[in-house]
């Protein structure tokens, strides 16, 4: 990956850009996208087909004394969110470079054709239990377990109608054969229940990453602008804006970044130590870079380079 800060290519001309937005626009359809589907495990998962809004109940507990205790835990798959690995990060005191190695297997997420980073698991097979669970304990992270395992056993899908502003964002019920936790008495509505496991932080870190696999789900159907894929080069840069923020933050100060984009000091400062604000600018960029939004701005001097390389190729041609 390090090779890769110094090849990365670089904001898209403005004029390169203007194009890619209409094409965007023009070929833009409903896209949906299921952001956390459940842990799927050996008996497969069952997905009622009724949308659960925020006020709908749901019959669900898991507790310590049900039988299928753990079980949920075995062979589990559990994509890992960007603030997930930074609160595991934070919890075992490590930084991500080490917990990508010792607790996670690289994957393609396959809806969006993105890679990202899966929680391990035990055996051979990767069927196993969770690298965190202790079979008399539990969960050995829980004050700081993946966004998955808190939705569990709820699903969160995304979907944008065409020329709507904002996405519509609903959760559904999975089932899995094992789990006896829909057997228990316990009734809730879904805000509830995402209150107690404490999601909303999560959802608010993640947003901008949630929204960058919305918009690939409709290019992986349709293609980018000119019905073209993100480049590999930039999937990469994806991968490591989304998993490791100490890399991130290197390609930010040691790269010509600061030169090219529109960064205020005070931000500048910030992005040295502050993580999650790290993120929110890595997202902002990322979309920049990959889908041509307006979400950072570049130096006035770049801007008109840029254009004046525009013009001068669009001449040459």
């Amino acid at each position: 990956m390090s090779d890769d800060i110094d090849d990365f290519d670089g904001p898209i001309s403005p004029e390169a850009e203007r194009l890619a937005r209409d094409e965007l626009a023009r070929r833009q359809k409903d896209t949906e996208a299921t952001i956390f589907d459940g842990m799927r495990g050996e008996g497969g998962a069952q997905i009622e087909p009724v949308r659960l809004n925020i006020d709908d109940t749901l019959k669900f507990s898991c507790h310590r004394g049900i039988s299928c205790w753990n079980r949920c835990c075995h062979g589990a798959d559990v994509t890992l969110t960007p603030f997930d690995i930074l609160r595991l990060c934070k919890n075992l005191n490590v930084r991500p470079a080490w917990l990508l190695k010792e607790y996670t297997v690289p994957a393609i997420w396959e809806n969006a054709g993105l890679p990202v980073a899966k929680l391990k698991m035990s055996g051979d097979d990767g069927k196993g239990a969770c690298l965190f669970l202790d079979e008399d304990k539990g969960c050995t992270v829980y004050e700081d377990r993946p966004a998955t395992c808190r939705y569990y056993p709820l699903g969160l899908a995304a979907i944008k109608m065409k020329d709507a502003e904002h996405k519509d964002q609903f959760h559904f019920l999975v089932k899995e054969d094992h789990c006896k936790g829909h057997e228990e008495d316990k009734v809730q509505t879904v805000a509830d229940f995402l209150g107690e496991q404490e999601v909303l932080e999560y959802d608010q870190h993640n947003q901008g990453w949630i929204e960058i696999m919305m918009k690939m789900v409709s290019w992986k159907t349709l293609g980018g602008p000119q019905g073209k894929d993100v480049s590999d080069q930039t999937k990469r840069m994806f991968f490591m804006v989304s998993t490791d923020v100490d890399m991130f933050r290197r390609f930010v100060f040691e790269s010509k970044f600061l030169d090219t984009y529109e960064i205020a000091a005070e931000a500048v400062d910030e992005l040295k130590t502050n993580d999650e604000a790290l993120l929110l600018l890595g997202f902002d960029w990322m979309k920049s870079v990959m889908f041509n939004e307006p979400t950072i701005a570049m130096k006035q001097d770049v801007l008109r380079e840029g254009i004046a390389k525009t013009r001068a190729d669009m001449g040459a041609s």
